[in-house]
């Protein structure tokens, strides 16, 4: 996995209100302080940094996006890494980080 700054944390699975809501994790609160004072000028619109995460076995290009609401970065999950790795709302999953 390429990238700057490694990151590893767990965290729960919530998903969105409504149907269909996609499934997120919120990166821990000191965390996303940590990257915004690191990587705050590279956020694009919306404050979305590009990365790179890994959980089990699947890595995948992707991006965090700052929630102004939560203060803290959300780190959207995929339907087919979702499958892939058999992850559902509520649950506690390891996640690696490359920003």
């Amino acid at each position: 996995m390429a990238g700057k700054i490694q990151y590893q944390f767990s965290a729960e699975v919530w998903q969105h209100s409504g149907p269909g809501g996609w499934h997120f994790i919120s990166l821990p609160e000191a965390m996303s302080t940590e990257i915004r004072s690191l990587l705050g000028q590279e956020e694009e619109g919306w404050g979305r940094l590009k990365a790179n995460a890994a959980i089990g076995n699947n890595q995948w290009e992707t991006a965090v996006w700052f929630d102004t609401k939560k203060n803290t970065y959300l780190l959207p999950l995929k339907a087919n890494i979702r499958k892939k790795e058999n992850i559902v709302k509520g649950a506690i999953i390891n996640v690696t980080l490359l920003l």
